[in-house]
């Protein structure tokens, strides 16, 4: 058993082994980071539930910081000041999308300009940098494997939106396994693996499911802790191993079904142990951060540490420290006032139109709102988080994300509501939670495609709370998928006109109107989406496609040229453009559009019976006969 050292004994000794002298002066490091995992689910922590023994095995080689907070319930928020060691109002990362600045010092960074090969394995295309979500998360990683995308009809969402855990440390595993490559250069690594099993929705695989079946999050806990056992097992004793939750998971705490709105913690106490070689075991039991992850990684690794890094390293000083932490998630989601907390000293503090406080020695799960009783204590509090975020903000604005479409259907895929400016600062989320844990139910069933259910759902958001612009879009997008036409277009002119900057809303409405009949209202709304987002194949494809049915041909040619300059191999445009060339009588241009779209989609009878025309056009006789043929081949019902 590791032994229990009071927070400063600990500290101390942690501080005289790291500076002492090792025979690997340049240490392999993995990180390893638990996506939604609570800290009460860790035998190390205190759970009698018997789910993790590879993590309490491991947490008898390690530092073990018992009171470890994160500094958003957030994915992307929170491992930005994970990796980077600064505060939110520095990196400036609050929401889904916004770029990680490159000015900002960042870990993986840090180490490869050192000669360290570095490599990063994610489990959720909510940290994919490359579809908009995690933008500039792969600064300085010679391998960041990501590459997810949203679903197709009838897709599998573990190779689509995310990845089982045991995929996430198998490609790891060959990264690491691969030394002998003649373009593999030699030398330390840097290793970051992120299992997103955790998260919802709580599928535990193979057995574990049957197993876990009245309790299926927990079930994914054990699985988490197994991939954590195997990569800890492959990596060998000379490694620097830390293990960080990025931020937990509610689970009906304060009615918070997943996490995100609220600042308890259910959703901010986190996991965090530090394996070093030649380190003794200790518990440290002061308050820490996230932001001190990165600081102490460097110090652990020898290195030194930015001065840019606001985060302390753990060796230095035995103190709790104050903890800041964020979401804007409320705002950005909901149009609610974001949420902000301090802890320090005995007291939760969270501001909020009704501000919150807490004694946390006498009331560990915050059921006792003192700010009333003892307003000089929340006083306190409040300006001290105004002046942490002066000192921390450091004169850097922080960038929005792009004005993407797309970016909202990615959230949805992983079931997050987003894309929602508008609204009302003043309404505080603890009043409204059974709406956002309403509102989210219903996203995730657009996503998976059960629009009957979401239908009711999403009624009763809008009956309650109308202003919810996301809510009337998602109605919108349900209606119209279950052929509700006259319903949709109410709910997405409602969505427009809440939110006139939002494009999918304007996209979806000017689909349901062209589905409906209307065709020259709906090309007037592709015509507003292709303007402002000129580089959308999908919108410059759908005006072009209603042109073409509005006799404005020239028009359609020019949007349908558009997207495939954009998308060459965008299937309904090339299938489109081909069709209105054979119409024009250009054959020989339709055949090569025609065959892009066979090549791209080769069982689509139409496809071919399109290419079957432009090769006649062209009086390739025989090539026409052989794509009627496959045509016909492909309609002929199966046996």
């Amino acid at each position: 058993m590791a032994q229990d050292f009071r927070p400063a004994i600990a500290l101390i000794v942690v501080v005289a082994l790291l500076v002492a002298p090792r025979a690997q002066s340049r240490p392999n490091v993995l990180l390893i980071t638990l996506d939604t995992v609570r800290a009460d689910r860790m035998g190390f922590l205190g759970s009698t539930r018997a789910l993790t023994p590879n993590l309490d095995a491991l947490a008898r080689e390690s530092v073990v910081f018992t009171r470890a907070y994160a500094q958003a319930p957030i994915t992307t928020v929170s491992h930005a000041t994970l990796l980077s060691g600064t505060y939110p109002p520095l990196h400036g990362v609050r929401d889904f999308g916004t770029p990680l600045p490159d000015t900002v010092p960042y870990l993986p960074d840090l180490f490869h300009r050192a000669g360290y090969r570095t490599a990063a394995f994610v489990g959720s295309l909510i940290l994919d940098p490359r579809v908009g979500t995690a933008p500039g998360f792969d600064r300085g990683f010679d391998v960041y494997d990501a590459g997810f995308h949203l679903r197709r009809p009838g897709e599998d969402r573990y190779h689509s939106v995310e990845r089982r855990g045991s995929d996430v440390v198998t490609r790891a595993f060959r990264w690491l396994d691969a030394p002998s490559r003649p373009s593999r250069p030699s030398g330390p690594f840097f290793l970051w693996v992120h299992l997103f099993d955790a998260h919802d929705p709580y599928e535990p695989p193979g057995a574990l499911k049957a197993r876990f079946a009245s309790a299926p999050y927990d079930g994914e806990i054990v699985e988490v802790d197994r991939l954590v056992g195997r990569l800890v097992a492959a990596i060998g004793p000379d490694t620097i191993v830390a293990v960080a939750g990025d931020h937990g998971e509610a689970l009906g705490d304060h009615g918070e079904d997943t996490h995100g709105v609220f600042l308890y913690d259910a959703t901010l106490h986190v996991p965090l142990l530090m394996r070093v070689p030649g380190q003794q075991a200790a518990r440290v039991t002061s308050r820490v951060r996230l932001a001190d992850v990165a600081p102490t990684i460097l110090e652990a690794a020898a290195f030194p540490v930015p001065p840019a890094m606001q985060g302390e390293s753990l060796m230095r000083n035995s103190s709790d420290r104050a903890v800041f932490a964020e979401t804007d998630y409320p705002r950005q989601a909901f149009g609610w006032s974001g949420l902000t907390s301090w802890r320090d000293g005995n007291f939760l503090f969270v501001r909020a139109p009704k501000r919150e406080l807490y004694d946390e020695r006498t009331d560990a799960r915050s059921a006792t709102n003192l700010a009333a009783a003892q307003p000089a204590v929340a006083d306190a509090s409040e300006k001290a988080i105004d002046a942490f975020i002066r000192r921390m903000a450091g004169g850097v604005s922080a960038s929005s994300p792009a004005s993407d479409p797309a970016l909202a259907r990615r959230l949805a895929s992983l079931g997050y509501v987003g894309g929602s400016n508008a609204g009302n600062a003043s309404i505080d989320p603890k009043d409204r939670i059974q709406t956002a844990n309403t509102l989210r139910r219903a996203v995730a069933a657009v996503e998976d495609g059960a629009f009957q259910r979401a239908i009711p759902l999403l009624e009763r958001v809008t009956a309650a709370e109308p202003t919810i612009p996301i809510a009337q879009l998602n109605l919108g997008v349900a209606r119209a998928r279950a052929r509700q036409y006259p319903g949709a277009i109410e709910a997405l002119q409602k969505a427009v006109t809440l939110d006139a900057q939002s494009m999918l809303a304007q996209y979806e409405l000017a689909s349901a109107l062209y589905e409906s009949g209307d065709l020259k209202t709906a090309a007037t709304h592709y015509a507003i989406v292709a303007a402002r987002m000129p580089n959308w194949a999908d919108a410059r494809y759908s005006l072009g496609s209603v042109y073409a049915r509005i006799d404005r041909v020239p028009d359609a040619l020019v949007e349908l040229k558009a997207a495939l300059a954009l998308e060459p191999r965008h299937f309904r445009a090339n299938l489109l453009l081909g069709r209105l060339m054979t119409l024009l009588g250009q054959g020989s241009d339709a055949v090569a559009y025609l065959r892009t779209a066979v090549g791209v989609q080769p069982a689509n009878a139409e496809a071919h019976q399109f290419l079957a025309d432009a090769y006649d056009k062209t009086g390739k006789a025989a090539e026409a006969a052989a794509e009627r043929r496959r045509a016909d081949g492909l309609l002929k019902p199966k046996k």
